[in-house]
Formats: C-alpha cells, sequence, structure tokens
C-alpha cells in the first residue's frame, strides 16, 4: 500500500471533529462542521486523483563516486525530475548503509512542474569495506498536502570505501609546492652534498649560498647555483602493528585507520620522490607483504591490501616482526613503524628487538600521544580530586615523552604525535631524513 496520511489530514479531521462536538450545545457550528466534511471529502478525492494520476510521474537517478576515502567527506548525489504538469513537494529518504547508522536522514524538495533538482550530501565513512545503498524513498504530495504517495524507487548500490586518496592528494601537493604557502610539511634545508648533479640554475631566494657555482657566476654576471636532486631508488616500508593496541580510536577513526591513510600518503610522496615503497602489517602473525618497488602498479597494489586489512584482537608479536624484517626486506632501508605504546613497560620488553632492526635498517618508531588525555590535563580544574587526576594525567604525558628519549637514547628515530597530525608529522620525518642523506 502506497497511501499515507500525513499530518495535515489528522489536524483537519480533528478540527472537524472538535466542530461536530461543539455543535450539540451551537447548532450553527453542527452545520459548519457538515459542510466542512462534506468539502474535506471531496478534496481527498481531488487529492488523490493527481496523486494516483498515471501523468504524476518522478524521476530519481543516485549518483556515487568510484569509491569513498576512509574519515573523508563524500559527496552523494541524487537527481530528481518532476515529470508530471502539476508542482510536487516530497520527503526523500535515501537507505543509507548499515555501517554509517544514520536512520533519520530525509529531505524536503520541492519541484515545478518539469523541473530538475540534483540534490546533494556528504558521508563521513570510518570504517573500511563496502558499503551498501538500498532504495530511494520518496512521499509525494501536491498543494493540496491531504494525502502523501509514497514512490518506491528500488536502487541498490555499493561502493568500497578505501584508505583516503582525497588527503594522499592534499599531502602530494604540500609536499611538492616549492613555495610552502601550506601549513605543516616544513621546507627543510639539505645537509651535505651527498645528491647526484641535476643542473645550473639562476639564484632565489632561500637556496644555499655554499651551492653558487662561482664560474658560471662569473660567465653570465648573475649568481648561479648548483641544484641537486636527491638520491632516487632507496627503499621505503611502511610497517603497521594492527594488534588490539592499534584499536582505540580517536575522532571516529581507530589508530590503525590513521596509520592506514599515512602509509598511503607517504608512499604516494615517496613514489612521486623515486624511491621505491613496500608495506608490512603483522599482530600475533604477518599479514600484508608488499616488496618495495617503484613500478607504475605499485600504488595501486598498496592501496588494495590495505583496503583488506583488519585489525586483531591480539598481542603483536615482535620477534615474528624481526625474523620478517631479516627475510623479507633485502638491503638497509627506512622502515616507517606504526604502532602504539600506553606504558614504559610496554616498550621495554620489545626493546631489544626495535634496537635489532636499526641496526640492520634505519627504524622511525612511530606511536600516538592519546589527545583525550592531553586536553584532560590542559584544563583548568577547582577541586581536590581535579588536582589529583590531573596530576595523573601529566605524569602519563611526561612517561611518553621519556619514551621518546629512550628510543633516542638507542639511536632510534622515533614521532609522537596527535592522531590528526600523523600524516603531517610522518611526511615531515621522511623528509628529513631524506635531507640529511640518512636513509
Amino acid at each position: 500500500m502506497n497511501l499515507f496520511l500525513p499530518l495535515r489530514f489528522f489536524l483537519i479531521l480533528g478540527g472537524l471533529i472538535v466542530c461536530f462536538g461543539l455543535g450539540f450545545p451551537v447548532p450553527v457550528l453542527f452545520i459548519v462542521a457538515q459542510l466542512g466534511f462534506t468539502v474535506f471529502i471531496g478534496l481527498i478525492l481531488v487529492d488523490a486523483f493527481l496523486l494516483f494520476n498515471q501523468r504524476t510521474r518522478l524521476k530519481i537517478r543516485r549518483r556515487l563516486p568510484r569509491l569513498f576515502g576512509l574519515g573523508d567527506d563524500n559527496t552523494v548525489r541524487i537527481e530528481v525530475t518532476n515529470q508530471s504538469n502539476i508542482p510536487l513537494s516530497f520527503t526523500l529518504i535515501d537507505e543509507l548503509p548499515i555501517q554509517l547508522q544514520i536512520r533519520d536522514f530525509k529531505k524536503e524538495v520541492q519541484l515545478k512542474p518539469g523541473e530538475r533538482k540534483e540534490i546533494q550530501y556528504q558521508l563521513h565513512p570510518v570504517e573500511r569495506g563496502e558499503y551498501e545503498f538500498g532504495n530511494v524513498l520518496a512521499y509525494l504530495r501536491t498543494k493540496l498536502g491531504i494525502l502523501e504517495k509514497r514512490y518506491r524507487h528500488d536502487y541498490p548500490m555499493s561502493v568500497p570505501v578505501y584508505p583516503s586518496i582525497a588527503q594522499m592528494k592534499q599531502y602530494e601537493l604540500r609536499a611538492f609546492d616549492r613555495i610552502s604557502h601550506f601549513q605543516g610539511i616544513k621546507k627543510l634545508r639539505r645537509i651535505g652534498h651527498s645528491y647526484e648533479f641535476e643542473q645550473i640554475k639562476n639564484y632565489v631566494r632561500g637556496d644555499d649560498y655554499r651551492s653558487i657555482n662561482w664560474k658560471a657566476t662569473g660567465r653570465r654576471g648573475n649568481l648561479m647555483v648548483n641544484q641537486y636532486e636527491d638520491e632516487r631508488a632507496q627503499q621505503i616500508y611502511s610497517i603497521i602493528d594492527k594488534s588490539r593496541n592499534m584499536r582505540m580510536p580517536f575522532a571516529g577513526l581507530s589508530l590503525m585507520d590513521y596509520a592506514i591513510n599515512t602509509c598511503l600518503a607517504v608512499s604516494n610522496i615517496a613514489l612521486k620522490k623515486h624511491d621505491r615503497a613496500g608495506l608490512i602489517t603483522f599482530s600475533d602473525k604477518v599479514g600484508a607483504t608488499i616488496k618495495a618497488d617503484s613500478k607504475a602498479t605499485q600504488l595501486n597494489k598498496l592501496l588494495t591490501a590495505l583496503y583488506r586489512e583488519d585489525q586483531r584482537p591480539l598481542e603483536a608479536n615482535y620477534e615474528l616482526l624481526y625474523h620478517a624484517a631479516r627475510k623479507l626486506i633485502n638491503g638497509r632501508s627506512l622502515l616507517l613503524f606504526f604502532t602504539n605504546f600506553e606504558s614504559a613497560y610496554a616498550l621495554e620488553r620489545v626493546l631489544p628487538l626495535l634496537r635489532r632492526i636499526n641496526n640492520l635498517h634505519l627504524l622511525v618508531v612511530i606511536f600516538f600521544e592519546n589527545t583525550e588525555i592531553r586536553d584532560f590535563a590542559d584544563k583548568e580544574v577547582d577541586s581536590l580530586e581535579g588536582i589529583y587526576h590531573q596530576t595523573i594525567a601529566q605524569k602519563f604525558l611526561t612517561e611518553k615523552s621519556q619514551m621518546v628519549q629512550k628510543l633516542q637514547q638507542y639511536g632510534i628515530q622515533s614521532v609522537l604525535t596527535r592522531p590528526e597530525e600523523l600524516s603531517i608529522n610522518t611526511i615531515n620525518k621522511y623528509l628529513e631524513l631524506k635531507s640529511k642523506g640518512l636513509i
């Protein structure tokens, strides 16, 4: 049954019932109620005829992007066309994927005869996977608005949610913007000259004075500098811990999902700089392994592998990681290791294995600052209990800083970052190590 009764129907009917009730002490109101009821029945018939007339038609088309980006605002478009010769207003309901847990989505639309509109809304997925859209429902009304006709458009569609390609492109633009208009990516000065000579060019502000080519300057009469390019074909591996340590959520995304988005962004930049990007995931067992390469298809291989990764509710096996690094990675490489340590004891347990890995490769341990504890520690408190709690929070933050110092003590590079700043800080670290010639 596609006939529904809106609120206006019940308001009019309620008013008529009141008039009938008051018609007993006031006879005039009884006559008015009778006339009103007759008119009401007539309007119902007219409204039903207009709504269920075969010429009253609505065309609906949903348009989805090829894929959604994890943690991004993804735009969905619905085109609606009034193919009738009367104006229509309706409530549009889209059956959204169950992962989003949105059950109150609706849009109010008004269309003139023959008019077409595009309705846009945004979805913010926080889980990877296949998202299934259901039907599109429209509850049509004429100007009378006494009845509603449900128009059900069977439109099942699906779209995969991949690691964020939009963020990847955004950080690519930032990293390769020579003018550095964007905030976040640091413009780093090269240390030393362990780079391949590229060309001689005119001096511009910011160039290293030590690179001035005095012979070319004398011949041209303008300051000329030697331009060097970074060494190429260096191996950059992203290693993602997908154990229960990475399940903690911040702003809807888990730490593992933050790491996955960052892995894609930094791998893209590494490939653009002609380095070779690879991937290893692990927990209690080794997951995806992609050998470092710089082929044109490498980024797509990484994207597909990251899309399929799932968290595991078990402890990470660092002994397994050490043996995997020795077996799978040939030659000294940069290892960007995404993990999380919530206590100094957790770091102490695995520190010997991290030192052994660092002896073979250049290891960067990237772990997370608890933003909720940081915000709590920065709040003003006005009670003794609040002071105790804040002292514990500050002690926890101090312990995180001590972990960084502990890693530096053994020559292990580290990045302690807020989850939302993970991509920026990881890319800066990669560019810093590359500029220093440590890779």
